[in-house]
């Protein structure tokens, strides 16, 4: 009886393997493909921060000219309830000021400094004329048609509330992304505004990787519409964190080997799920991420990302 059941397991797991091994390749089998109203190869992170001051309407208006086609930012509310465009929520870093953005009323935001440390070009700075702080409106005013990836940092209701109101006075709710490393915001999203494509979370992300190494990515439904990861190799390098664990080789050459799955990402790519990786600000970086299958790089230089892309044009589909 013990040989029968073995037999019977290993027949089982044979095939449940071959299974999720066909499904990975052909997934549409199962799951509808996804079809966003974008497909962005060229993103500009904070509006490309190491050409000119982050988040500034200079910085978004030189992108878009540079060719980006998705601005990424973030957001924050003032005192009274303008929706700033601003990777911090304190404006120690990005002013001089130690005082955090909900505090001051909009008009008192102060200006950026004159050079602003690019985060993720360490010991390189940005500088420009534009130093003040733009309204997340003005962005949508000036530049309807290009699509933004709006990043929530803060669990705060009233924020999420208006940036969909924003998203929806604009009509750019298929072009306007929800996106957050915090799952619980990502529910607040979605729930106030299901219109919008959002993408994962650090929590699903995890998920993603144990549904992968498990085989049973092929079978589970996923609604994430975008899959916006660090390239690990920027770390340390480009990139230097403050948290200890990534300042760990060890730690980073793990996060490489288990993410960078050019499997998993075909598989993704098969559903209409984009892969966009970050932030590139070499061209070997930007090599490296659309080899291991990327179907868009993140920057802060978006006049080296053009010209990358304009000397790598896509194959023409046989």
């Amino acid at each position: 009886m013990m040989e029968v059941a073995l037999g019977l397991c290993a027949l089982a797991v044979g095939l449940f393997t071959m299974c999720s091994w066909y499904l990975r390749r052909n997934p549409l089998i199962l799951h509808k493909r996804k079809c966003l109203a974008f497909h962005s190869r060229h993103i500009s992170h904070r509006g490309g921060a190491g050409e000119q001051i982050e988040n500034t309407m200079a910085a978004f208006t030189n992108a878009v000219k540079k060719g980006t086609e998705m601005l990424e930012l973030d957001c924050h509310l003032t005192q009274d309830g303008y929706v700033v465009v601003s990777h911090d929520k304190n404006l120690e870093r990005q002013t001089g000021y130690n005082t955090d953005i909900s505090s001051l009323k909009f008009q008192n935001l102060p200006l950026y400094k004159e050079t602003l440390e690019v985060t993720f070009n360490s010991g390189h700075y940005s500088t420009g004329h534009d130093r003040s702080f733009t309204l997340l409106e003005d962005v949508f005013n000036k530049f309807p048609q290009i699509p933004v990836n709006i990043e929530v940092k803060e669990n705060h209701d009233l924020l999420i509330e208006k940036v969909s109101s924003l998203v929806k006075k604009y009509d750019r709710e298929s072009i306007t992304v929800w996106a957050t490393e915090d799952s619980d915001i990502m529910a607040k999203c979605q729930k106030q505004n299901p219109s919008m494509p959002y993408s994962f979370t650090v929590r699903r992300v995890g998920l993603l990787l144990v549904l992968y190494y498990t085989g049973l990515l092929p079978f589970v439904p996923l609604g994430e519409g975008l899959l916006q990861f660090y390239l690990p190799r920027v770390i340390n390098r480009t990139y230097i964190p403050d948290e200890a664990i990534l300042r760990n080789k060890l730690v980073i050459s793990i996060i490489d080997k288990l993410t960078m799955r050019k499997a998993l990402f075909e598989h993704l790519v098969k559903r209409g799920i984009q892969v966009q990786l970050f932030v590139c600000n070499e061209e070997q970086d930007i090599d490296a991420a659309f080899a291991h299958g990327a179907t868009g790089v993140m920057t802060d230089y978006p006049t080296l990302l053009s010209d990358y892309i304009h000397e790598h044009p896509i194959p023409p589909a046989m």
